[in-house]
């Protein structure tokens, strides 16, 4: 079948592999998405599967101000070793996680810092709307499923498209950078204060 561009920016989104590597895959699999990510992973070609295993207890605390001092976001990226946390590349790819999280307000870094009451509260919100909307209940798991995704899209860090390359998600800019330095590189933390927010 044809390898579109398309489907190739897609696989590149969700896994952080070069576009070539993902062409690759997507042709050795027919195009099946799902088992295209796997070849990559058979092939090493997603680094950070290699690298989660080593620990990271290096790296920098960035910070960002929007304009005015309205914003403020703090961000702890960790890596192996204090040759990378020095790196400009390193240092620019955390000021500029820095400004997305001001720009994007994620809640929490990734989707597993959800709480499982949380997750049932949202599923049980798109329960009522797809009986609402009288669809089948054959279909409702899928439709579910895909409701959650955009929410990790909205309220998690890593699941957000990064504002200065809508291309990739913040997981693929991280994950590009694993690839880059060799080194596992972890989002730790993050904080953002807005003037005078939850103030009556």
């Amino acid at each position: 079948m044809d390898i579109t561009s398309a489907m190739v920016k897609e696989l590149r989104v969700k896994t952080g592999a070069g576009m070539m590597d993902c062409k690759e895959a997507l042709t050795a699999e027919n195009g099946d998405s799902e088992k295209a990510i796997d070849y990559l992973r058979k092939k090493g070609m997603s680094a950070a599967t290699k690298r989660s295993s080593k620990a990271a207890k290096e790296g920098t605390v960035a910070s960002y101000i929007h304009m005015g001092g309205k914003i403020g976001v703090m961000v702890e990226v960790n890596c192996e070793t204090d040759f990378v946390a020095k790196t400009d590349d390193f240092q620019t790819m955390a000021r500029d996680l820095a400004m997305h999280v001001a720009a994007s307000n994620p809640r929490y870094v990734r989707s597993e810092e959800i709480s499982a009451a949380e997750l049932e509260r949202e599923k049980e919100i798109y329960r009522s709307q797809l009986l609402e909307e009288k669809k089948p209940e054959k279909i409702w798991d899928k439709i579910i499923e895909g409701k959650l995704n955009k929410y990790f899209e909205e309220v998690c860090l890593m699941n957000q498209k990064f504002i200065k390359n809508t291309d990739i998600t913040v997981g693929a800019l991280v994950t590009n950078m694993i690839a880059k330095t060799g080194e596992n590189i972890i989002v730790r933390r993050f904080a953002r204060f807005q003037l005078g927010e939850e103030l009556k």
